[in-house]
Parts: C-alpha cells; sequence; structure tokens
C-alpha cells in the first residue's frame, strides 16, 4: 500500500539529485578537495532494478566526480547530468529525449537549485531532510533522510503500485 497521494500509475521515469537526496547532506571532503560521498545500496538495487523494468532514470546534479558518474553508469542509467547550474534545463533535455511529459515524472530533490524542476515535474519528492521551501511544494516527503534510502522508497512504492516490484528480474543485478 502505497503512502504517496499521487496516481503512481501514471509514472515513467524517476529523476533524482545526488547531494542531499542519494547520498547524505554531509559529505567528507578527500585531500585534495573533491567531495567523497556514500550511497545506499537499497537505493542502487532499486535503481537498477527500474532500468531493467524499462522506466527512464536520470540523475541531475550540480556536483561533478567520476566515482559518481561511475557508480550510476554502472547501474544502467542512461541519463546522467552533471555540473548542472540550471536542472531545469536539463529536465527539459531529459524529457526531449525521452518524449516524456511532466505528469510521468518523479523527480526527488533537497535544496534550492530542485525549486523548479519540483514545480515543473508530476511528482516532485523530498528526503525528510530537505529545506524548508522543498518541502513547501513536495507531494510526498519520504519517511527517510538523504542518503538513507529515498530512492528505494520511492521507486518500490511506485512499482509496486504498477505491479512491476517482484519478479524474475528482481533476484539479480
Amino acid at each position: 500500500m502505497s503512502t504517496i497521494n499521487y496516481d503512481l500509475k501514471k509514472i515513467r521515469a524517476f529523476a533524482f539529485d545526488v547531494d542531499g537526496v542519494l547520498s547524505s547532506e554531509v559529505v567528507p571532503l578527500s585531500p585534495d578537495g573533491d567531495p567523497m560521498r556514500t550511497v545506499n545500496i537499497k537505493d542502487g538495487y532499486a535503481l537498477q532494478l527500474a532500468v531493467k523494468r524499462g522506466y527512464q532514470v536520470a540523475i541531475i546534479t550540480g556536483g561533478y566526480t567520476d566515482a559518481v558518474r561511475i557508480r550510476f553508469e554502472r547501474l544502467g542509467i542512461q541519463y546522467i547530468y552533471m555540473k548542472s547550474a540550471i536542472k531545469i534545463h536539463d529536465l527539459e533535455d531529459f524529457m526531449r529525449q525521452t518524449g516524456l511529459q511532466p505528469e510521468e515524472i518523479l523527480y526527488a530533490g533537497d535544496d534550492i537549485p530542485d525549486y523548479e524542476v519540483m514545480c515543473r515535474v508530476g511528482l516532485p519528492v523530498a528526503p525528510a531532510d530537505a529545506a524548508p521551501e522543498i518541502k513547501a511544494i513536495a507531494k510526498y516527503i519520504s519517511s527517510r533522510a538523504g542518503g538513507q534510502g529515498v530512492a528505494r522508497d520511492v521507486i518500490e512504492q511506485t512499482m509496486r503500485a504498477q505491479g512491476e516490484w517482484f519478479g524474475k528480474e528482481a533476484f539479480g543485478w
């Protein structure tokens, strides 16, 4: 049973910010100043399963490190937008390339750079620890904080609502 107040059968795509959503909002720095992120394994499982089941998945992040790009490429994600200064432009590109309509997209963001994108998509989602301005426009606020399973939460609920969560593809990576 979903706790999301949206017709999840409309969703054909998932898009996520990284810092504060797929990783914690606290990011340690390497000795050379590069951010070192952690990732949630259950998020990764849900992301790769969504790709296998035919959902479009996008990453839209202002950050850039090879580790982040490699992580999401290995999960099968085709649309990875890094150094995204104005995220709405990358969302529009994602929609153009996939033919998706706004109501078919779930986007999870946590802070002000995500605001425009969240206003544009059908299902804007915020982690439990998102900025107040983001929580105010979210149609669903996950019980999970950033980096603690937000993607798993929303992907699982959506795929369950569509009868796509459990099946043959669920048993492998």
